[in-house]
């Protein structure tokens, strides 16, 4: 049985609703406190920072997960008309999205995002080591309607670029990439790969790499169709430490699946479904961390997590399913 499987959260987190009420530098601040100690106190070994300044009210089905990063890139506009929203729904790119997050215009660069002070942010209220998380450039390439690269791939890798320059320096220990559209879209896999990989190089090599996929979490719903074993091949491509996957619901299959997935990259299992309000039992999740080594082999497993991020819970909801992967990691430990 391993004895060093540790647990983390995925990214996001329920904004306070005194936050929301009155939003400020400050209150961001203190914000990201309370989440890193309500993580640490549960006993999260690796805890994020709860994304809450991404939060976007006017896009609450993609908690800003979107808008952040495209919308202050230079070369894009979020101004557009008819033309272009039609234009981008005739693509069919995100069945999800009515709009395009922004419309390219001229080559990307890095505008005013800066994910350095953000991590600067978390680092300094942290009160130890932390993951900070991204939004795929695969993802975000889908989202945007191009009037400049003209092929998809050139784009994609535009925005892979400048991901890249973003990655260098932060400081944290784990640095991950989430991605949740390519799992309905296995055929994109080899050019997802290289645009993910050109980021996750860009890392220092003393930060751990991970990347996160699921199945797409929008109002509690599973948007993207697939299965793990389609994706095998993509998934040994990636240059990363490990990988963070939404399991705790999927089929025997895609835990069959994990045994095919490169002995160099460790696997992170997802326990917690994050897409009912069911607290799971310590029990529960002791139980799923034995199937999944079962299928894989006890030492393969690296991480224990939930699904996706707790966005779209309530605060006590989140917090109670927290304490519980901890809980249940202990328990399959024996400690």
């Amino acid at each position: 049985m391993s004895s060093t499987i540790q647990t983390t959260t995925v990214g996001s987190y329920p904004v306070p609703e005194w936050l929301q009420a009155l939003p400020s530098e400050q209150g961001v601040i203190d914000a990201t406190r309370v989440v890193f100690d309500t993580q640490r106190q549960a006993g999260i070994d690796l805890p994020t920072d709860g994304e809450l300044y991404r939060f976007d009210t006017d896009h609450p089905d993609t908690n800003g997960m979107i808008e952040y990063f495209v919308r202050p890139l230079g070369g894009t506009r979020a101004d557009f008309g008819r033309s272009e929203t039609e234009e981008f729904a005739a693509k069919q790119s995100m069945g999800f999205r009515a709009k395009p997050a922004a419309v390219v215009d001229s080559a990307l660069a890095e505008g005013g995002l800066d994910l350095l002070s953000d991590c600067a942010r978390a680092s300094a209220v942290a009160g130890g080591p932390f993951k900070f998380t991204l939004t795929s450039p695969y993802m975000l390439a889908r989202t945007l309607l191009d009037r400049h690269y003209g092929d998809f791939e050139a784009l994609l890798m535009g925005v892979a670029a400048v991901l890249a320059d973003q990655v260098r320096g932060l400081p944290c220990q784990c640095i991950q990439i989430d991605e949740a559209n390519i799992p309905g879209n296995p055929a994109d896999g080899p050019i997802a790969a290289r645009a993910i990989n050109a980021v996750l190089d860009a890392v220092d090599a003393s930060t751990e790499k991970a990347v996160h996929f699921c199945f797409g979490n929008y109002g509690g719903q599973t948007i993207q169709q697939g299965e793990w074993k389609a994706l095998l091949s993509f998934l040994n491509e990636l240059h990363t430490d490990h990988l963070v996957l939404e399991l705790a619901h999927r089929p025997q299959s895609d835990l069959d699946a994990l045994q095919e997935i490169d002995s160099r990259i460790g696997i992170g299992i997802g326990v917690v479904d994050i897409k009912v309000n069911h607290i799971e039992t310590p029990e529960e999740i002791a139980r799923s961390i034995e199937a999944a080594a079962k299928a894989c082999g006890p030492e393969r497993i690296k991480y224990i997590h939930p699904d996706c991020g707790f966005w779209m819970l309530k605060r006590s909801i989140a917090d109670r399913k927290i304490a519980a992967l901890a809980a249940g990691r202990d328990l399959y430990l024996g400690s």
